[in-house]
This record gives structure tokens, sequence and C-alpha cells, in this order.
């Protein structure tokens, strides 16, 4: 009987599934929607997951009937609460056996091809983990509001606010400063306009139909300050002294993810995300061997780990 691992990696903005047989051989490869677990309680996760899976099988030319010979196993963004991960498991999949990661997960068993060591991504947003003597250890990813503090969402933040106070006059403007309003929208003014979204009209609702909620606030997505960081690294290379600065707030969040390491004995941090590989000649300079480039993608760490858990 033939046997196929199944692998999500259930992204915010999509969700790529791959289907692979018991070699870890890719038979077909799907993109669907958005498959966040913290977004109406998983809902549009489990149907671009039920409608990927449909999808790879017909593009593998199988039997949808062979979900009944096929381990999967989901890296879910919004991953990081064990009650989402076990709730989204619990539901009527058709296959084999199931198993729901956090998405760091995956990224790890990808990065470095199922073996021990450590991983951070270093992305729009940031998280960080490693598995050392069999125990996993986490770190990081509490999202945008409380967490993600090496991330080019946070970097991205933090680079806006000081184009801000340098076009007041309070600290040093440069090229990169001035590229930044620009992008925003030419004067300080319109950044304000731009960071709270005032031009997309969007108002906060509560259950009972009232306008508005003094305990919430709308203002840009994590995705939209990350944007920002093709500017910044195109300003790094060209030595601009702002975002020199910037770089070395960037690096001293990596330096504490560091010392969290090797404090529990990691050998290698593998590094994750655009941002972080952008990064990675600074990094490599840095800390030397300690740090390396991903072997493999996410997804591909989510078919390793479908078999991992699996195994015949």
């Amino acid at each position: 009987m033939a046997r196929y691992y199944l692998g999500v990696d259930g992204g915010g903005t999509n969700c790529r599934v791959r289907l692979a047989d018991e070699n870890l051989v890719t038979l077909a490869e799907v993109r669907n929607g958005r498959s966040n677990l913290q977004i109406d309680a998983g809902e549009p996760a489990y149907k671009a997951i039920s409608d990927g899976t449909r999808d790879v099988f017909a593009a593998a030319g199988l039997d949808y009937a062979e979900t009944a010979n096929t381990y999967a196993c989901f890296g879910m963004a919004g991953g990081r609460m064990d009650s989402a991960r076990d709730a989204f498991a619990a539901r009527p999949w058709p296959f084999a056996g199931v198993k729901v990661y956090d998405d760091i997960d995956i990224a790890h068993a990808g990065a470095l091809g199922g073996a021990e060591g450590g991983v951070i991504i270093v992305g729009t947003g940031s998280a960080a983990m490693s598995i050392v003597d069999g125990k996993r250890h986490q770190a990081g990813g509490w999202g945008f509001q409380i967490g993600d503090q090496m991330s080019g969402a946070i970097l991205g933040r933090e680079l806006a606010r000081y184009a801000v106070e340098a076009e007041d006059g309070l600290v040093e403007a440069s090229p990169l400063t001035k590229a930044v309003i620009a992008a925003l929208g030419g004067d300080n003014q319109a950044v304000m306009t731009w960071s709270f979204v005032t031009a997309m009209g969007l108002r906060i609702v509560n259950r009972d139909g009232s306008e508005g909620c003094d305990e919430a606030l709308i203002g840009r997505a994590p995705a939209e300050f990350g944007k920002l960081m093709p500017l910044f690294i195109d300003h790094l290379q060209k030595g601009d002294p702002v975002a020199r600065r910037m770089l070395d707030i960037q690096m001293g969040y990596i330096d504490t993810y560091v010392r969290w390491f090797k404090t529990h004995g990691a050998g290698v941090m593998a590094i994750v995300g655009g941002f972080g590989e952008a990064l990675f000649p600074i990094l490599q300079e840095r800390y030397g061997s300690f740090v390396a480039l991903p072997r493999y993608e996410p997804l591909h760490g989510a078919v390793i780990l479908a078999r991992q858990n699996f195994s015949a």
C-alpha cells in the first residue's frame, strides 16, 4: 500500500500545501488562501487546507481517497497557543494522522534538515526555537504588539519613528530618513495619516453595533512597516549613518537570542526569513560558524516532520 506525506506551511497571507511520497519526493504543490489560526477561530485556515488538499491530490494525479493513506503535518501562523493547535488538530480531517505545529517548528525542521540545533525567524515577524538533546526550547513569536523584537516590522516601525523625529529636527537626518518620509507620504502629517490608516476610512464597531472602542486602535499592520526593509538594506549598503544606527538596534536583539541559544547548548543557529537572510553576511561576520543558512524551506520541514511523527 502506498504511503504519502502532506506538509502545510500555513501563513497569514497564503497557505502552501505539498504532497510527497514515502521518500519525501515532492509529487505536487499548491497555494491557497490565508491560514492564521487566530483569524476567525481557524475557519479560513481549515478551508484553505481542505481546498488545498483536494487541489494537491488532483495535481499529483491521485485519487482523493488516498488521503486515508496520508500523514499530515501543519505548520501554522498563529500556532503559538497550545489550545489553538489542539482544536485545529481535532477537526474532521481525512488523513490517517495529523500533527499541528507552530510555524517555527517547520522552519526549524526545514532549516536543519530535521536535525538538532537552533533557528531564528527574522522576517516580518520573529521567533526562536531550538532542540538540544531532545528537549525543545522556544522564545519570542508573541506578535507585533508585545514581541517580534528582531523583526523587519519592529525595525521598520523604529525607522519610521526616527525619520519623523529627524523631520522635526530632533535627531540627525540622512538620505535614509528622507527616503522613508518620501515613501510614506512626503511629510510628517502624511506619515501620521498613513500610520493611523485614516485614508482607508476604517472604523471599529463593537459586538452590540456601537461605534468605537476605548481599548482598541486601528493602525498599520506589521507587514506595512516591514516593507521599509528594502530601503533600509539599500541605504545600509551605501553606508548611511542612520541605517548603521538602526542595525545596532537589530544586532542587539539578535545578540540576546544568541546568548539564549548558547545557554542551553545549541551548536548552530540557522537564519530563516527574507530580512534575516539579507543580513546573513553581517551575522556571519559577527557570529562565525555558529550561524547558518537554511538547508530547506519550511514547507519541506513540514513534510519532514510528517514522516518523523508517523514513520512506518
